[in-house]
């Protein structure tokens, strides 16, 4: 079957902060996913896909439905298939490499589908229960896209977000109780004139940008430019942006390798806490979350500390969706007020020095 060219990531235009949302996700799943809110036609799907294009490739087990990898998760493959009702194996599958998949959620996916279920025929016809894995399953170690979220159950909404948030799907079906891996990188989707998501299920985002048309000519002329070019020639373009693809995949990697060692001085604690105070942020889930955010920029940096840049960067991702706000009103105006008070809480930081100068 011929693979469909992936329109390259590094030749998106004009919308910086949801790549960045996207890198720092896919550095760091314990980010809990991304919320891309905005019209239709602002590359929100393509975005996704060209990410996962320039991703390292997978190791996984061959006929694995778990995905698992043979690395760090060799016992675990010998133990889901006796908990789930696989025939026992004395010896592991071949190993293979693959791509990183984008897992597709449909908007009428049931909770069996996303979860998992028993596998009725087979517990029918010999008696046998057996797990049915389901799209969580499918989607560990992979990006797991879900478009138009806001569209979907609400409670099949909670069991994306607590599996992005914890790593772990658990399957409760006519007595069976079941749990596997499932650590992803969530990216949603939503057109806000379609309805929004209940301001609990907006919340288990970890961050959320909006995004809209271009409004520069020149932008809007270099989008068509470059994309008759792919359509002209795919592979001829891609191999154009091939040298930036690399250097952006590298980069990645070696932000991956970095964050555990990234350190956040305890006055930057502090600084996440007084902004979230006064933004007025319910609950703690947006400090962990900023500070989270604040060291996987740092890695991307290639850092080994946070600084308060980064942190002032982390609250323009983390905090808009989550300040308290009178019904109807626009995440996106949240923004001014967000930076407002980052200013405020820190005359000395970039953003105050910059404000008192008079620049941008």
């Amino acid at each position: 079957m011929k693979v469909r060219p992936v329109y390259p990531f590094a030749a998106l235009v004009g919308q910086e902060k949801m790549q960045l949302a996207l890198i720092l996700n896919v550095v760091n799943p314990g980010l809990s996913g991304v919320l891309i809110r905005g019209e239709k036609g602002t590359a929100k799907s393509t975005a996704v896909r060209a990410l996962a294009d320039i991703l390292p490739e997978l190791f996984v087990f061959a006929g694995d439905p778990f995905q698992l990898d043979p690395e760090t998760e060799a016992a675990t493959w010998h133990e889901l298939r006796q908990t789930a009702g696989y025939p026992a194996a004395e010896t592991l599958p071949a190993v293979k490499r693959r791509r990183v998949q984008v897992v597709e959620l449909p908007v009428g996916a049931t909770e069996d589908r996303v979860v998992g279920t028993l596998d009725l025929e087979r517990a029918l016809k010999s008696g046998e229960k057996r797990v049915e894995p389901g799209i969580l399953a499918q989607a560990h170690r992979n990006i797991l896209y879900v478009d138009e979220v806001n569209l979907l159950d609400d409670h099949v909404v909670d069991v994306l977000l607590d599996s992005a948030a914890m790593g772990v799907n658990t399957i409760e079906r006519e007595g069976v109780s079941f749990s596997h891996p499932a650590r992803f990188t969530l990216v949603g989707t939503m057109n806000p004139e379609e309805g929004e998501l209940r301001p609990q299920l907006l919340d288990r985002f970890g961050l959320c940008v909006t995004i809209e048309g271009l409004d520069q000519v020149d932008e809007r002329v270099a989008i068509m430019e470059r994309r008759a070019a792919f359509d002209l020639d795919p592979q001829g373009f891609i191999r154009h942006w091939q040298q930036e693809s690399e250097q952006l995949a590298g980069k990645i990697q070696a932000a991956r390798a970095l964050y555990p060692q990234v350190e956040t001085p305890r006055e930057l604690l502090f600084s996440i806490a007084k902004t979230c105070l006064d933004v007025g942020v319910d609950g703690h889930r947006g400090d962990i979350i900023m500070l989270k955010c604040a060291k996987t920029l740092a890695a991307l940096a290639g850092r080994k500390q946070a600084t308060e840049e980064e942190v002032q960067q982390a609250a323009e991702l983390v905090l808009p969706h989550r300040v308290r706000r009178q019904p109807l009103m626009d995440i996106a105006a949240n923004m001014q007020e967000v930076q407002s008070l980052r200013q405020q809480a820190n005359p000395g930081g970039p953003s105050g020095a910059q404000a008192r100068a008079g620049q941008p």
